[in-house]
């Protein structure tokens, strides 16, 4: 029983201090761009990446329906 106490503190304290630096850091908290999110027919890391890395196929998608 000790041992889980002392590992439940352990990863208490990781996550506080993670939580801290974000906040002295004062940075936002972003998804990953790339994994599972890269595979054909889902929405892609286009989205979550705030489109900063838009791939061509949706490009050319996005044209063809302003010119439509």
């Amino acid at each position: 029983m000790n041992l889980f106490v002392v590992t439940f503190a352990v990863f208490l304290f990781v996550v506080i201090a993670m939580a801290i630096g974000v906040i002295i850091n004062n940075r936002a908290i972003k998804g990953s761009c790339g994994g599972l999110n890269d595979i054909d027919g889902l929405e892609g890391a286009c989205d979550i990446c705030e489109i900063k890395h838009q791939c061509k196929r949706r490009k050319a998608m996005q044209r063809k329906a302003l010119a439509d």
